[in-house]
């Protein structure tokens, strides 16, 4: 019989007398009569085929197999206590850890914000910040290798949950000492004698624009091509061209007041950005949370006036 069948009880009882060093005041640790406390610790000495205490008087004393088995006992006690506390946390959001993929324009500032204000509140919770195209986003999402991404639509990845925010509007990057940094709002005609910075031709917005050049019947003076919106905006500030970006981009450069300028683009061109989540399983509390903020800050960042100087 030994070695088998013990019980928790077993344990808590010989726990709390170790503890309080008589069976009276184990079986008030435990809110059960003396007898219950006694019969456990029977029960467990029968179980595992030694003694474990010497019995004097009222006294128990532990033998040293019984401080033995007791380190033993506390050590896997604390490591459930530990287990109790890291499930609090994890149902509070204190603890945990986010992957976390988003486009180099996202990147380099509106995220930063994000995970700084997200992390403050949850001082044991890790973030994995990484910064990639849209498509190699969409295929590590769906493959559950990141909790979210932040791309520019349209993706062909299906096994997406796509939440879509509303189309950003572009607006136009120029030396802070250009001309048209007089004006409030620039147009596509203003720009038809400028040297352009544009993203790839893959982008949507790239596409968008050549299309109100071309209803036009207009030629843009393309000298420098990205697919990041972040190098546009470099490029313009060492002096290259003007760029066309979206408006969370451009934010990213803000800090560089002294070398941009930042206006609104009369005509319409937007860019779709979307949340995009593993289509299979449920979000956790924190991927809900950390999308909230994104989110919000998105929304925040388009509500601020387009032209800066």
């Amino acid at each position: 019989m030994t070695g088998a069948h013990i019980s928790l009880r077993q344990i808590e009882a010989f726990r709390a007398t170790m503890q309080a060093g008589t069976v009276v005041a184990a079986a008030s640790l435990l809110s059960i009569t003396q007898p219950a406390v006694s019969r456990l610790l029977g029960l467990l000495e029968l179980r595992i085929g030694f003694a474990l205490f010497d019995r004097r008087g009222r006294r128990l004393i532990p033998t040293p197999e019984a401080q033995q088995l007791y380190r033993e006992i506390e050590r896997i006690h604390l490591g459930v206590e530990r287990i109790a506390h890291v499930a609090l946390d994890i149902k509070t959001q204190r603890a945990g850890a986010l992957r976390i993929a988003v486009l180099p324009a996202i990147a380099q500032w509106l995220a930063p914000r994000v995970t700084q204000a997200f992390l403050q509140s949850r001082p044991s919770v890790r973030v994995l910040l990484d910064s990639l195209p849209s498509r190699q986003i969409a295929e590590l999402v769906a493959t559950h290798q990141y909790d979210m991404g932040v791309v520019e639509m349209p993706v062909l990845q299906t096994s997406l949950e796509v939440d879509l925010i509303e189309g950003i509007e572009s607006v136009v990057v120029l030396p802070a000492r250009h001309r048209l940094a007089e004006r409030a709002s620039v147009s596509v005609h203003d720009l038809v004698s400028e040297r352009l910075v544009l993203l790839t031709h893959h982008s949507l917005q790239r596409r968008r624009i050549e299309d109100w050049f071309a209803r036009r019947r207009l030629i843009p003076n393309v000298v420098a091509e990205t697919p990041q919106s972040t190098i546009a905006c470099a490029l313009v500030a060492a002096g290259a061209g003007v760029a066309i970006v979206s408006r969370v981009a451009a934010a990213s450069w803000s800090f560089a007041s002294s070398t941009l300028a930042i206006r609104r683009l009369k005509e319409r061109v937007t860019t779709d950005v979307a949340l995009v989540f593993p289509v299979i399983g449920t979000r956790s509390k924190l991927v809900e949370s950390y999308a909230r903020e994104m989110r919000a800050e998105i929304r925040r960042t388009l509500r601020e006036p387009a032209a800066a100087t």
